[in-house]
């Protein structure tokens, strides 16, 4: 983890690896990756069938500068599946681990799916959240960018080697960071006797009811500070729609993160962290 951070220009001052939370809501089990710090709590909130993990490398570089939590979304990561994945219940669990873990204001980074969430807290729980930080994500994205790696991600598999889900995945996208897919796989599978099983809830998601969350959410959004980051490669999020989306809350700004797609996260954390740092965590 460390080592792939640093060949992304990660500046880490600490690499412990983060302690873990384990917390229930209405009976669900929840995982969280708890990085210490004791500035402004931030929750972080990861993308559709990713895990906490997915913000290692930003969370690395932040270290320090505020409270970092990253939380695995029910269906996803190390928290437990579920027959209830609706935006509200995801938001209801992300205001339960900050009051498990004693915050009453936070600040939200949501990449994508999360993105959608931390827009629903901020609108159903406003006296809860100071600001946020959108990734990826906004009214007019356009997820057919993603439908090749749905695709790859609905029919994920228990494998008895890891690098067969490795190579699929590269198959995907010939142009990722072998390494760095190699990584994000081994944080996505858990390891059973006789091989890997996927750790996400593979059910196909309720895309009507995301898409209309997305479209909602100028409205969510204008009471409060808010940063959206695009990915200057993403096919998912158009250069236009994050401006529009932008232009419509009183207090929004746009940074566009250079060489990186979608997952900004993990494809410039570097960038991100710099971004980060001066709205969230200053």
């Amino acid at each position: 983890m460390t080592e792939l951070a640093e060949a992304l220009g990660v500046k880490i001052h600490d690499p412990a690896p983060p302690s873990e939370i384990r917390f229930t809501r209405a009976g669900c089990r929840l995982h969280a990756l708890d990085w210490g710090g004791t500035g402004a709590p931030i929750l972080l909130l990861h993308g559709g069938g990713l895990t906490a993990h997915t913000w290692n490398f930003v969370c690395l570089g932040l270290r320090g500068a505020a409270r970092l939590v990253a939380l695995d979304l029910r269906g996803h990561g190390d928290s437990d599946w579920s027959d209830d994945y609706r935006i509200a219940t995801l938001a209801a669990d992300v205001v339960a681990a900050a009051d498990h873990l004693g915050f009453g204001r936070v600040r939200l980074a949501g990449m994508s799916l999360g993105g959608v969430v931390a827009a629903h807290v901020a609108e159903a729980y406003p006296d809860r959240v100071d600001r946020l930080a959108i990734v990826g994500v906004a009214p007019g994205v356009d997820f057919e960018g993603t439908r090749h790696m749905r695709a790859f991600m609905s029919a994920l598999v228990p494998v008895r080697e890891l690098e067969t889900v490795v190579e699929a995945a590269m198959r995907v996208n010939p142009h990722a960071d072998r390494a760095r897919v190699a990584y994000r796989m081994s944080t996505m599978f858990r390891r059973r006797p006789g091989g890997w099983e996927p750790k996400a809830d593979l059910r196909s998601p309720d895309f009507p009811g995301i898409l209309a969350a997305v479209e909602g959410m100028a409205a969510q959004l204008t009471g409060l500070p808010v940063l959206l980051v695009r990915g200057a490669r993403s096919k998912v999020l158009p250069q236009a729609a994050a401006e529009r989306l932008v232009g419509a809350i009183p207090d929004g700004r746009l940074v566009v993160v250079p060489d990186a797609g979608h997952n900004v996260q993990e494809d410039n954390p570097a960038a991100l962290i710099t971004a980060l740092r001066a709205f969230l965590a200053s």
